[in-house]
């Protein structure tokens, strides 16, 4: 198991556990440590588009890695627009931005020499 572990992309697992870190943080803090409605909101609900992600980014997937680039964007201007609110909704939103920019930011370090591969695999097809 550790093996597997450490033969993975550093920028992967970097990508994977902010997935998993942000998915954890939607579903508490909506549900019991700083709900809109006491009980747990519907809100709670926008942590599931995560899901779908985290085993495809798990496996190094390069489309999965791409729309997830584009999906954590909004996690960013959530955590962006809820930083003004008071309170523990303020340090919630503060570390949802912190983590959903890890995620961003490792995706597209780990994307970034694919597509150089990519584009310069084209360059050499079109010279044919």
């Amino acid at each position: 198991m550790l093996k597997k572990l450490l033969e993975k992309n550093p920028y992967q697992l970097l990508a994977t556990a902010a997935f998993v870190d942000l998915f954890i943080l939607c579903i508490c803090w909506e549900w019991f440590i700083s709900p809109l409605r006491p009980g747990g909101s519907w809100l709670i609900l926008k942590g599931i588009p995560l899901l779908f992600a985290i085993p495809g980014l798990w496996k190094g997937k390069v489309y999965t890695m791409q729309w997830a680039s584009m999906l954590i964007l909004l996690y960013i201007l959530e955590g962006l627009t809820r930083i003004l609110e008071a309170g523990t909704n303020f340090w919630m939103a503060l570390l949802e931005t912190i983590l959903a920019t890890i995620g961003f930011i490792s995706l597209l370090m780990y994307l970034k020499p694919i597509k150089q591969e990519a584009k310069a695999k084209k360059k050499l097809q079109e010279k044919e």
